[in-house]
């Protein structure tokens, strides 16, 4: 009983933080869950509940700290790169990519920090987040329930879901490959051409097509703030 309560804990207190690499302990607790050991629907509130409150904090932050995060996720080009490409299709499709770019590699991270940065409705982002930490939940919970209930096997069930994890990650990551270089190309298209890499855009576009051009609204919004005052 005392091993099942610490691995409840466990589960939660690995869950919440974006950086601490989960996968096995997931697959493992479906096992578990499986074999009768522990309960399912516990399992699962706790996994997902602790990753929506996760991704909570980390959109709150960087609502609040817009400037700071915008310089940090500026400092390294792929970094940089995550953060325009995902506030682009934010912009673009709203709750269902923060939604989908939940099962991409880093894009639990990403994904929250540019709805922050971007201010995007707190109300939207807790539906588009909710739904998407169930559905990760289930799927990662599932690897390991539904494998050792068809294997009869821990070790086995173990392995399977790993490989699964494993091969979605890597799609998802050939995924966000392609696109970044396409997004390079095309970028490097505007610049052969003498054309401006953010066409239709404010201050601020030297930070990043979405994201540099949310502060040039939002310093454009200020300084009209200012000027109507006087």
């Amino acid at each position: 009983m005392d091993g099942i309560l610490a691995l409840y804990g466990l589960l939660a207190l690995t869950t919440l933080p974006p950086l601490v690499p989960n996968s096995g302990l997931l697959v493992s607790a479906g096992v578990l869950a499986s074999d009768g050991r522990a309960s399912l629907p516990f399992i699962l509130a706790i996994v997902a509940g602790s990753a929506f409150l996760g991704d909570v904090l980390m959109y709150l932050a960087a609502r609040r700290f817009g400037g700071p995060v915008r310089a940090w996720m500026s400092r390294r080009p792929h970094r940089r790169a995550a953060l325009e490409w995902t506030s682009r299709r934010i912009r673009r499709y709203g709750a269902p990519f923060v939604v989908a770019v939940r099962f991409l590699p880093s894009g639990r991270i990403a994904g929250a920090l540019a709805s922050g940065v971007l201010r995007y409705p707190l109300r939207k982002y807790l539906i588009g987040a909710g739904l998407a930490e169930s559905l990760w939940t289930a799927y990662s919970i599932g690897l390991g329930y539904l494998g050792s209930a068809a294997a009869g096997n821990r070790l086995c069930a173990a392995g399977i879901g790993l490989s699964v994890s494993a091969l979605v990650a890597a799609a998802g990551a050939a995924v966000q490959w392609v696109t970044h270089r396409r997004a390079l190309h095309t970028r490097a298209g505007h610049r052969a051409r003498g054309e401006p890499p953010c066409p239709d855009r404010g201050i601020g576009c030297e930070v990043g097509c979405e994201v540099g051009c949310e502060v040039g609204r939002e310093e454009g919004d200020d300084q009209a703030s200012s000027t109507a005052a006087v």
